[in-house]
């Protein structure tokens, strides 16, 4: 797995993550489960849906 994400996508996806778990702990919901997606994403700073498209928010430097 080659890392295809850049830190502002890697804080947004957190955020993302937190603010879905936090709906769904508020609402006592299974749905706020989803937001352990974006949490893990970017926590391994992959995603494996850019991968069939060739998408990278990685910088110039960063893929050196």
């Amino acid at each position: 797995m080659k890392k295809n994400m850049g830190s502002a996508d890697r804080v947004i996806r957190g955020i993302i993550g937190i603010a879905v778990l936090g709906a769904g702990y508020y609402y006592k919901s299974w749905f706020g489960l989803i937001g352990l997606i974006p949490l893990a994403t970017a926590f391994i700073s992959w995603c494996p849906a850019y991968m069939p498209f060739g998408i990278s928010t990685l910088g110039t430097k960063a893929k050196s």
